[in-house]
């Protein structure tokens, strides 16, 4: 699936479900998104292999439904993004 399909497909999806409203702020999804990584983590910290498998997909479902919602060409994005890695110096020059 092509990731600005997916997003699409995410955002619509949210908006089904009911996890949408006018005026909803950016900052409410991009805590959503923190949330379910905090979750990966903790299933990491449990060993719980299946249920992070799923809380990495939540991150991307949430991540794609915010990118959907903004309607970004998050591909396009991507590849300017990774060209412009590719020009900066080992760990961008910081420790890590």
């Amino acid at each position: 699936m092509e990731i600005n399909k997916f997003c699409e497909q995410a955002h619509q999806a949210a908006i089904k479900k009911g996890f949408w409203r006018d005026g909803k702020p950016i900052s409410e999804c991009l805590l959503l998104i923190i949330t379910e990584i905090c979750e990966a983590v903790e299933a990491d910290r449990n060993e719980d292999e299946q249920n992070l498998h799923e809380e990495l997909a939540d991150v991307f479902i949430r991540l794609g439904d915010l990118v959907g919602a903004m309607n970004i060409d998050i591909e396009t994005e991507i590849k300017k993004k990774m060209v412009f890695n590719e020009l900066r110096p080992q760990k961008h020059g910081k420790k890590y």
